[in-house]
């Protein structure tokens, strides 16, 4: 997943990490987009089970990913990868590309999802999403999904990393008011596709800030609670 973890030779295996990062994000994408647009034919007049099944959806696909390309590259979020070069895991010349191939793997992954349910392949989302207590929810969401991620690699537990992940965003869809997206790639992705899952452009700039001050913390923390992996 990280520099450091799975692998030492990460110059080396570059072309693969980005592909891993693109296919990877491109499938969470799908999973969060194809399973909205499910979720509102299936219980078109009851947006709590919309919600349940946008969630379990989410947290399986999320399982699945992180598991498959583990040993490769499986952050799927530049609030991950970029945590992980403050916290010394990546260089910092794999930053924008690893993201890029992110937000392009996400919105590939949109499309692909749209395209699946008959939708307009390209349109943009009208779901307003804003206000403070949306923008706190995203600062806590993403504060809480870095605090896992790297508290488990720092901890020497990386394969709980899947598992943990999964059930904390399920989790998150609910006890957050935003629905936790806590991803900038996921943020830019879900602009794409009027559904469910979608979030206004106007909307998404903020998520996006809300997430960066959310990273900030979680880093301040995690170096403070986890300066160096226990050796233990």
């Amino acid at each position: 997943m990280i520099k450091g973890i799975y692998s030492q030779t990460v110059f080396l295996l570059r072309p693969r990490i980005l592909l891993s990062e693109f296919i990877g994000t491109m499938f969470l994408l799908i999973g969060v987009i194809g399973s909205g647009i499910m979720a509102e034919k299936l219980s078109p007049s009851d947006v709590g089970l919309q919600l349940l099944q946008n969630a379990a959806a989410t947290t399986g696909v999320l399982i699945a990913v992180i598991s498959i390309f583990a040993t490769i590259s499986a952050d799927f979020n530049p609030a991950v990868t970029i945590g992980a070069w403050l916290l010394g895991h990546r260089d910092k010349k794999e930053i924008l590309p690893i993201i890029f191939f992110q937000v392009l793997g996400g919105c590939l992954g949109t499309v692909l999802a749209n395209i699946m349910f008959d939708l307009d392949w390209f349109q943009l989302s009208q779901k307003n999403r804003s206000g403070a207590e949306l923008w706190l929810a995203e600062i806590i969401a993403t504060l809480g999904l870095l605090l896992i991620v790297f508290s488990l690699l720092r901890t020497k537990r990386p394969n709980h990393i899947p598992y943990v992940v999964g059930a904390y965003i399920g989790g998150a869809y609910y006890f957050t008011s935003s629905t936790s997206f806590a991803n900038p790639a996921v943020s830019v992705a879900r602009m794409l596709s009027d559904t469910f899952a979608g979030i206004k452009p106007s909307s998404a700039p903020m998520f996006i800030l809300m997430q960066l001050l959310g990273l900030g913390l979680a880093v301040c923390i995690i170096r403070y609670l986890f300066s160096k992996p226990q050796t233990d």
